[in-house]
């Protein structure tokens, strides 16, 4: 067993290196132990997500301490202990650190992993990842960034709920921690002063498991052998018995299941569309008297997700959408606007200077990595690291931030497909990009949506910073303008754009209780 949690680690590690293009360390090591600041007891009281109440689902009594099943598993706990390496150690503070974040790191290495288009067919077209097929070729996901944005929501927003459910329940039972019923049991890490029944950490690797099953199901037996990992890890530190672990992991998977029911039934599985669909597109914008988006790939390659944004929203729904958030239509192909802010992009790559080209290339987020919302989700848990939070309230944040980036990919997308504009250098081929061209419309920038919603959030959440995370979020969206492959319209409507779904994200955040 030894070996096995060593070695897994290390395959974390070295995964991670290879996976990501751009100097991203993952498996970070230094992340100081989870010890909240306050341990946010009342959690079982803020307001969920998807679940009705916090006790929705059921979650039976623990046995007494005086019960010898008990004694048995404080047993288990002590022979762990006894014989325990310097790996195994390692292994304990790494998940140590918080469940939340390192789930969150191990849904960003799959991201990467999968973050790889499909090689064209001999006859030109292109084929499809499946679901049904996950293992075929080309594998599933496709782990674009709109794909990449809903992975993010999900698993964050169903960590949430089932945390929340698991702090409801620790006030019902109130069951001591291990080390408080027998004083032998050596603690590795912070003692909480929470109810250590049902157990958090497995609450949480419960809901993921089942969440990171659904959206990459290819990569069972790594995610089962992550979980198996963290189980021991939790026995070791003394934090938990066995029956804590088995109690938390079971509510976190009745709550995974509600979110991928809603998950099945929420219109993602039909945004590739069919060539019917991308033809209608085209022709929308001829009709407005416009030059329509091409791809410039050869063969050509339909355009990614181009029904994305009629997929369903976490923070508000699709009238409020088109009505409230849709950016407004683009300067016209045809107007001295547009040939100017081409020109502007065709100066900005004639003339790059070097801090522009390491911004270009610092936030291109392209293929295998872990997409603009992943670079976000890092910024994000690297602050979140030094602030304090409890598991619970490290969730809350984290799902308000990918529940926003979801959404901010849903209008980007509605927007991209709706106007349907070209690329700079499909309409000026002096222009060329070296950090590889997006194959879908232009108009607005996803970077710039991203980054809108996510800087309005990250804000919200650690207001010392809110002006750094505005200047990242700017910075992000002109890097785009260096690259070559956005007009400034785009980008400056994309800010706008992502600020306002950020801004319902906030909103929902001031009246969920946890304030």
């Amino acid at each position: 067993m030894k070996k096995f949690i060593y070695t897994g680690l290390l395959m974390l590690v070295s995964a991670a290196f290879t996976a990501c293009s751009k100097d991203i360390r993952e498996a970070n090591m230094d992340y100081p132990l989870i010890n909240p600041i306050r341990p946010d007891a009342n959690a079982g009281a803020w307001k969920p997500i998807l679940l009705t109440t916090a006790g929705e689902f059921p979650c039976a009594a623990p046995i007494a301490a005086a019960a010898p099943d008990y004694t048995l598993q404080v047993n288990e706990i002590k022979s762990y202990q006894s014989a325990i390496s310097k790996e195994e150690r390692a292994i304990v503070n790494y998940w140590g650190a918080g469940a939340v974040l390192r789930w969150n790191e191990i849904m960003r290495e799959l991201v990467a992993k999968h973050n790889i288009p499909p090689y064209q067919n001999p006859d030109g077209t292109y084929p499809v990842p499946s679901a049904a097929n996950p293992l075929a070729y080309p594998t599933f996901p496709f782990s674009n960034p709109p794909y990449a944005a809903r992975a993010y929501a999900y698993m964050s927003a169903a960590q949430y709920d089932a945390l929340v459910a698991t702090y409801y329940y620790k006030q019902q039972y109130n069951r001591k921690a291990p080390f408080q019923v027998d004083n032998t049991i050596q603690t590795l890490l912070p003692q909480s002063t929470l109810p250590s029944y049902p157990s958090e950490d497995a609450a949480v690797w419960g809901v993921s498991v089942e969440m990171l099953k659904l959206l990459f199901p290819g990569d069972q037996d790594y995610i089962n052998a992550r979980a198996e990992e963290h189980r021991r890890a939790r026995i070791t530190s003394g934090a938990n018995v066995r029956s804590d672990l088995d109690a938390g992991e079971a509510l976190g998977k009745l709550v995974a299941a509600k979110f991928i029911a809603r998950a099945r039934t929420d219109r993602a599985g039909a945004a590739v569309g069919n060539p019917t669909i991308w033809a209608q597109l085209e022709q929308n914008a001829i009709s407005r008297g416009e030059t329509p988006w091409k791809s410039l790939e050869s063969p050509a390659r339909p355009p990614m997700l181009p029904l994305f944004g009629a997929v369903r929203t976490f923070l508000f729904d699709s009238l409020t959408m088109v009505t409230s958030i849709r950016p407004p239509a683009p300067p016209s192909t045809n107007s001295p606007q547009f040939k100017q802010e081409l020109e502007e992009v065709y100066n900005a790559g004639k003339n790059l200077t070097r801090e522009q080209l390491r911004i270009a290339n610092f936030w291109a987020d392209g293929l295998r990595t872990y997409t603009p919302p992943g670079h976000w989700n890092y910024i994000a848990a690297n602050d979140f690291a030094g602030q304090g939070f409890s598991e619970v309230r490290w969730a809350r944040n984290m799902a308000l931030l990918n529940m926003s980036l979801m959404d901010a990919a849903v209008v980007c997308w509605e927007a991209k497909n709706y106007y349907f504009n070209p690329r700079p250098s499909q309409m000026d081929p002096r222009i060329k990009t070296d950090i590889g061209l997006p194959n879908f419309p232009a108009y607005i920038s996803g970077h710039s949506t991203f980054s809108g919603a996510a800087a309005t959030v990250l804000g919200y959440i650690i207001p010392a910073r809110s002006s750094a995370y505005d200047a990242m979020a700017k910075e992000a969206s002109e890097s785009r303008i260096y690259g070559c492959i956005h007009y400034r319209s785009d980008c400056e409507q994309g800010l706008i754009a992502g600020k306002k779904v950020g801004g319902y994200a906030v909103a929902r955040g001031r009246s969920d209780g946890a304030e």
